[in-house]
């Protein structure tokens, strides 16, 4: 299945997005929120393997990837959803499933409350709830904004940054109580990664930092439509997985194999579907 791209016009600019489709497909699409820190790149695995069924479209959040950047400059994550949803609008898309991964699930979790009429249902993978010392310590710490010079220090810094995370939990405590101990992508991989991020040097913190604000504990328990709460055995998240699951007491939850290897790949799209089917 081949992931295609495209732009589409919003008020702050453009919003880009990656997309792939069956010749026919039926059904309501899914939408899909990539993680920070990169862009819809990440999520490519999972839109080719959705794609061979149905149709897929994935936006890039702004002031991510190849979005424009938003024009506030502390905007909240109500803001990303509503530039998420307007992208959608453009393309004529009404109803939808939706699907968010840690920062794009934050913001699924929101377009979901705002707007429960346009989702017909919701998957959120990867959901943290940080008691206020560490949601206060993640927002001073977590997502660095960047100085742009020219020795070049921000290439450095990024791509230390965006290879410590799958390295330390948190990234910014790189001791042995701290090690995630589950292995670097391929440098191929890490680099595209890179790049992604690289792409919005000035901007990619926003997102990041209004997803580690929002408080969950507040809105998770609005959501009303039929929702799966999931996370990979190897996610960092797994630690709040139960708090999560208690705040939604109603919904579906599923541990799943992540995205590791293409079976562990195919498995987990395999669960999705029968969610949202």
């Amino acid at each position: 299945m081949i992931v295609k791209r495209g732009f589409v016009d919003v008020p702050e600019g453009q919003v880009h997005y990656r997309y792939a489709s069956p010749p026919e497909a039926i059904g309501v699409p899914l939408v899909m929120l990539h993680p920070s820190p990169g862009s819809a790149k990440m999520l490519e695995p999972l839109i080719r393997i959705f794609g061979e069924r149905r149709r897929v479209i994935a936006t890039d959040t702004l002031g991510n990837g190849d979005s424009s950047p938003p024009r506030e400059r502390s905007p909240g994550l109500a803001y990303f959803a509503a530039a998420h949803l307007q992208a959608l609008d453009t393309l004529g898309i009404e109803r939808f499933d939706l699907y968010g991964s840690h920062t794009g699930a934050n913001i699924a979790c929101e377009l979901a409350i705002a707007h429960p009429q346009r989702v017909r249902r919701l998957i959120l993978d990867g959901v943290s709830v940080y008691a206020p010392a560490e949601r206060a310590e993640m927002l001073e710490r977590y997502a660095p904004e960047m100085t742009i010079d020219s020795q070049g220090t921000q290439i450095h810094r990024l791509w230390n940054f965006v290879r410590d995370v799958y390295l330390f939990w948190p990234w910014y405590k790189p001791d042995a109580a701290h090690a995630r101990r589950v292995g670097l992508p391929s440098a191929d991989d890490l680099h595209d990664k890179v790049v992604e991020v690289l792409k919005a040097t000035r901007t990619y913190h926003l997102s990041y930092r209004a997803a580690i604000a929002y408080d969950k504990e507040q809105r998770l328990p609005l959501v009303s439509v039929p929702t799966l709460l999931a996370c990979a055995r190897s996610d960092m998240f797994m630690e709040y997985f139960e708090r999560v699951k208690a705040l939604m007491p109603a919904a579906a939850a599923i541990v799943t194999e992540g995205a590791g290897s293409e079976a562990a790949l195919r498995a987990t799209v395999a669960a999705f579907e029968a969610f949202l089917e």
